[in-house]
């Protein structure tokens, strides 16, 4: 099994040493010039509206490994071609169980290659936070489109930079925002989007899970970017942000971590905000790393709309609630998940021409919060935001 370590380097600077990957974290610049993407190949294969895309996964943990990947079973249009890991005797033992040829493994030294597959079309970024901008730019100049995980980035600085490496390229990028494909959020989205429960007058949604191990590289600043905000309160502020369908005008923050539980010695534990928007309607939200909670409400002048769990990988429930009565309305199970769908779904746009509904804007703006989430908490006042628009 490959080791992996966190190596100090000069100036404060950190490197991740997984297998044969040495990534180097800190204040990164990425330089993008039109110039430096000139030779991106040209993909032709994906004109052939029978043929299934060939997805890259890179990154075997255990979302990418044991989520992601069984999911191609279940894609219309979407196909495992490749795998890129540190750990060379895991990719090979992972490409093999899924018959692919040795020339569809890659290690992060080697990863600049798949330039030169053509069978790869995208590539699905399922690394710490810390590294997706790295990939997402070298897999844009390799000429592939990009499926990302979420957070998009750790600043606001990096998103850009992935934006306009894949613009510069002529790529598609998509953020994981997987909840945009799940049934209850996409029917909740739907019900409050089209006025149901009257006029959205607040939200409320908190995410959490007890992080136990202190070695987590979640619990690490230079590979997270954050503690649980950049990991469960991305879901909360998300659904504060589709449920309303506006943007934020103004946050207020406040942190709780007790720094002397060596799980929190460089990342936040419990973090709530409240979001005020544009039409009155205000949104209250949490994420922490010591309870379990997964759970969105919307109240409206009529009525409200309640999900609990509401983001899981499956088996989330929906209620409604007007006039004294509440209704179990949870869609039914159509056989198609939340995972497939999305895969899928960015597939479409390449063919489409289309932008994905979670594009790499999206994720930008989160990150735009996410930053003012930070400084509110850290100078104890409100933040204001640039104009809120509609979503």
């Amino acid at each position: 099994m490959a080791t992996r370590q966190l190596v100090a380097e000069q100036g404060g600077r950190q490197r991740l040493q997984d297998g044969d990957l040495i990534v180097t974290i800190g204040r990164r610049e990425f330089v993008i010039g039109a110039t430096a993407l000139a030779a991106v190949p040209a993909i032709t294969q994906a004109a052939d509206p029978t043929r299934k895309l060939g997805y890259a996964i890179v990154g075997l943990g255990y979302y990418g490994l044991d989520v992601i990947i069984p999911e191609f079973a279940k894609c219309a249009h979407s196909r495992l071609a490749a795998v890129v890991s540190g750990d060379p005797a895991k990719a090979r033992r992972v490409a093999a169980a899924h018959g692919l040829p040795d020339r569809s493994v890659y290690s992060y030294a080697t990863f600049d290659r798949i330039r030169d597959n053509p069978d790869i079309d995208i590539v699905y970024i399922c690394l710490p936070n810390a590294m997706h901008a790295e990939y997402t730019i070298r897999a844009a100049r390799a000429g592939k489109h990009v499926l990302c995980e979420k957070p998009m980035a750790v600043s606001v600085a990096e998103c850009e930079a992935m934006i306009a490496a894949c613009k510069a390229a002529d790529r598609k990028l998509m953020i994981g925002y997987r909840c945009h494909f799940e049934p209850c959020n996409v029917e909740a989205m739907r019900l409050a989007r089209a006025g149901t429960m009257g006029r959205t007058r607040y939200v409320r949604s908190e995410h959490g899970f007890v992080q136990r191990d202190p070695s987590k590289w979640r619990l690490n600043k230079a590979l997270a970017g954050g503690g649980s905000l950049m990991d469960m309160g991305i879901y909360s502020l998300q659904a504060a942000r589709y449920m309303t369908g506006e943007e934020p005008v103004a946050v207020t923050a406040r942190e709780s971590t007790d720094r002397t539980d060596p799980r929190f010695r460089e990342v936040e534990d419990m973090i709530d905000w409240t979001l005020e928007f544009p039409s009155g309607a205000i949104a209250s939200c949490q994420s922490m790393y010591s309870a379990n909670q997964n759970h969105i409400l919307l109240m409206g002048e009529r009525g409200r709309i309640e999900l609990e769990p509401a983001t899981r990988y499956a088996d989330n429930r929906m209620w409604t609630g007007a006039d004294g009565r509440e209704r179990d309305v949870t869609p039914a199970a159509s056989g198609r998940t939340q995972f497939a769908g999305q895969l899928d779904h960015l597939v479409t746009c390449i063919r489409t021409g289309r932008e994905p509904i979670v594009s790499g804007a999206e994720g930008l703006r989160d990150l735009r919060i996410v930053e003012a989430i930070y400084r509110s908490a850290r100078e104890g006042r409100t933040i204001r935001l640039a104009s809120g628009t509609k979503a």
